[in-house]
């Protein structure tokens, strides 16, 4: 059926599936009525309605009055820290990654797989007063970053080579990124020693000046679930140190595998 011929009041599934549509369209930057329309395929009607309907739940809020536009609301605020406190992981993995942050000082992730792309669930800020794009909630390509690289480890290689591909597509057109990326013979060869290692590295290939190494974190059946990362600028995080930190950063996700009823043997 098409958007013309729809009822005047959406509702039912089709209606819970494009209100949460507007949710993810504002995620990702769509501000305006007109382009959150353009992104959720609706018209400017429908729209309004499913909007006005979230801003009243709290799951949005209007900015600038009504030549303004939406950004997310309180309720999701909400809703997110619930998410994570009911997330086993997190609350297992927290107390092993504020240890290793103090540590090494540094800012330190965990993330899981989402499709192709690492979520990150936890990010514990450098003490050294440095700032990354990295934050909690944010999705990037795994084959961009460590941690992804990490929860790539036991994965085939026609996989690695896919999740290659879909890495490069994303990256395509983005600002404050390595004019080219690692070729794909060269990468192979490296998630071939990463896996052999137990720990993978970024090498400024997520954004320009950081650097990070990270390990994967392991379920009970021995299935990569999450990795962590620890990650800095250049002048903090030579390659030297990558290879000191490899083992305090592996030390730590084997203790929180440990806890989720892992074991080496």
């Amino acid at each position: 059926m098409s958007e013309k011929n729809n009822i005047q009041a959406p509702t039912g599934a089709q209606a819970l599936f494009r209100g949460l549509a507007v949710i993810d369209a504002v995620a990702q930057g769509a501000s305006s009525l007109v382009d959150i329309g353009a992104t959720i395929g609706c018209t400017r009607s429908t729209t309004h309605r499913l909007i006005a309907a979230l801003v009243q739940a709290g799951y949005l809020r209007a900015i600038g009055g009504s030549a303004g536009g939406y950004q997310l609301g309180p309720r999701l605020i909400e809703l997110g820290y619930k998410a994570r406190a009911q997330m086993p992981l997190a609350n297992v993995a927290r107390p092993h990654l504020e240890a290793l942050a103090r540590l090494t000082q540094d800012t330190v992730h965990l993330g899981v797989r989402e499709d192709g792309d690492v979520l990150y669930i936890e990010k514990l800020p450098s003490s050294r007063g440095l700032e990354m794009r990295s934050r909690i909630g944010l999705r990037m390509p795994l084959a961009l970053t460590g941690i992804g690289k990490s929860l790539m480890l036991d994965l085939p290689e026609a996989q690695w080579q896919a999740l290659y591909q879909q890495g490069l597509q994303r990256r395509a057109g983005q600002s404050g990124l390595r004019e080219e990326f690692t070729p794909w013979d060269d990468f192979r060869a490296l998630m071939n020693g990463y896996a052999d290692g137990g720990f993978s590295f970024d090498l400024e290939e997520n954004e320009l000046g950081v650097r990070c190494v990270a390990a994967p974190v392991r379920d009970a059946s021995g299935q990569i679930v999450a990795a962590l990362s620890v990650a800095s600028a250049i002048p903090y995080m030579p390659e030297a140190r990558l290879h000191e930190l490899r083992p305090e950063v592996i030390a730590c996700a084997v203790a929180i595998s440990r806890e989720l009823g892992w074991s080496a043997s």
